[in-house]
């Protein structure tokens, strides 16, 4: 209802001729509000979708993925030979400076992908790294990377999750030091790095990339506890930027005349994850196999795309997005809205009157409250537990989550080697702990047969959705909320790139 308010207000504002300034052309800053703040902005240590954006605009990889075409381009490397199954060689580019003034070369790239490989190094996404065995320099500008196993999207790795630290920088001033001034190689450079801000400028001396040198000179990020003061925000012209607003109000911005609303269906799924192993506790009714399939009968996913996402959302069979190599969605069971059959499953199950659970979330709280709806007109009575994104990430890694409610954007990966090993695959997200399931995606993922990883991912997710471990709810359309002064492009794997917005 505030932001209702807020939007009306403004519109009559602005036809009064009285509304405020929303850009801050004169000044080359563009100012972008989020609610997704991240808790270190060092790109390995956060697995948010906000600290990808950021480490995109800050740090290159060694790899660059045309955002059009999906193909891999020249980056921090100017060529790769992948030799056999096990190793690839890259050639480095030359002549490339970090953003303290550093030349980058083979030293970098060896001591980065040694050390986010390593089993210790406690990155927030493990698996991002952990088939790398180790980088060797053969000279200053050729570095051989050697693998534990064959990774089939091993490209896709580099250029989308693996950017490249300054190694002298980085050990002079430590972990800490450096997530507090990072330092790195891409078009922007981060002038301030604080919990509730960060802030950059052109890098005048990047180098002639794929990604261009950015038009606007300054970028503002800060960030908000929620989404109807990030709305504010823009409303109130004090941002140029905001995403992933409330679709409901996707049309009410579209007829404000200084702004714009831009629509595009990103590979992000949303999900609800059932703890069927018990991990946060034993006599968890959710460990039932029969209550997690009356669960799934008990939601209307296809209405909560339709009615709640909007913008072509659709609800994906099998948990992983339709793109993805491996995501055979012909074989999962379906599992259609039928209430009926949802109570029937409870009683067989022995909860003939439902039970109390807690759902923990950090999606928008209408969509929330829907699956919380359907969940209490079957009889299962869930509390919800409104995080944030990065509370809710620590929370459920610990085991505490007895139903979750969030989603994954697989790093934009096209490969279900992106999602399902993350969900199932033994570490601190699997909420399944199915061996059988695990098995699966470890040989799936350690072959570069092509018609063997299909046959094994089939098999997962056959086994995983019979099993009812993971909720596909939707995909996710990405609402962008921008000023009409900035011109900017937006893309299906959902990343921003604010390196190619112009001012208009």
């Amino acid at each position: 209802m505030k932001t209702k308010t807020i939007l009306a207000g403004l519109a009559l504002t602005v036809a009064l001729g009285t509304a405020p300034a929303l850009a801050q052309k004169s000044s080359d800053t563009l100012r972008i509000v989020l609610r997704d703040a991240v808790t270190n902005v060092d790109p390995y240590y956060n697995q948010l979708r906000t600290g990808l954006v950021i480490a995109h605009q800050a740090w290159d990889n060694l790899i660059y993925r045309d955002p059009d075409t999906f193909q891999p381009k020249p980056l921090l490397a100017t060529s790769w030979k992948i030799d056999d199954d096990l190793t690839i060689d890259f050639t480095l580019r030359q002549g490339v400076k970090f953003h303290n003034g550093d030349p980058f070369s083979a030293d970098d790239v060896v001591y980065t992908l040694n050390l986010v490989s390593a089993a210790d190094s406690k990155i927030s996404t493990p698996s991002n790294a952990n088939w790398i065995e180790k980088a060797e320099k053969l000279d200053n500008y050729t570095v051989r990377v050697k693998l534990k196993r064959p990774v089939p999207a091993a490209l896709e790795y580099f250029a989308m999750v693996l950017p490249i630290y300054p190694k002298a920088y980085r050990e002079k001033v430590g972990p800490d030091g450096y997530a507090k001034a990072p330092v790195g190689a891409g078009p922007y450079k981060i002038t301030r790095a604080e919990a509730h801000q960060v802030d950059f400028e052109r890098f005048d001396g990047y180098y002639d990339s794929p990604k261009g040198k950015p038009a606007i000179g300054k970028l503002q990020v800060r960030f908000v506890p929620d989404a109807a003061t990030e709305m504010t925000e823009l409303l109130a012209g004090r941002a140029e930027f905001i995403w992933n607003f409330n679709p409901d109000q996707f049309e009410s911005v579209s007829r404000i005349p200084t702004l714009q609303a831009l629509r595009q269906e990103s590979m992000r799924v949303g999900f609800i994850r059932l703890d069927a192993a018990g991990r946060s506790g034993a006599n968890n009714p959710i460990t039932n196999v029969k209550v997690r399939q009356a669960i799934f009968h008990a939601i209307d996913r296809e209405q909560i795309a339709k009615e709640l996402v909007r913008g072509g959302s659709r609800v994906p069979p099998a948990p992983c997005y339709p793109s993805q190599f491996g995501c055979d969605g012909d074989v999962a069971v379906k599992y259609n809205y039928d209430p009926a059959k949802a109570k029937q499953l409870l009683a067989e199950a022995g909860f003939p009157n439902g039970f109390e659970t807690e759902l923990v979330t950090y999606v928008l709280p209408q969509w929330a409250a829907s699956v919380q709806s359907y969940l209490n007109a079957v009889g299962i009575k869930a509390k919800i537990s409104q995080l944030q994104v990065q509370a809710l990430v620590q929370r459920c890694s610990r085991g505490e989550c007895p139903m979750d409610m969030g989603s994954w954007g697989s790093y934009s990966i096209n490969d279900v080697s992106a999602i399902m090993p993350v969900y199932f695959g033994g570490g601190n997200d699997d909420y399944a702990r199915d061996a059988e399931v695990q098995k699966l995606l470890e040989t799936a993922g350690t072959t570069m047969d092509t018609a063997k990883r299909k046959a094994n991912y089939t098999a997962a997710i056959k086994r995983a959705t019979e099993q009812a471990y993971w909720v596909p709810l939707h995909t996710y359309v990405t609402t962008y909320g921008l000023s009409k002064t900035v011109g900017m492009k937006t893309y299906a794997d959902e990343m921003p790139r604010f390196w190619l917005a112009k001012w208009q």
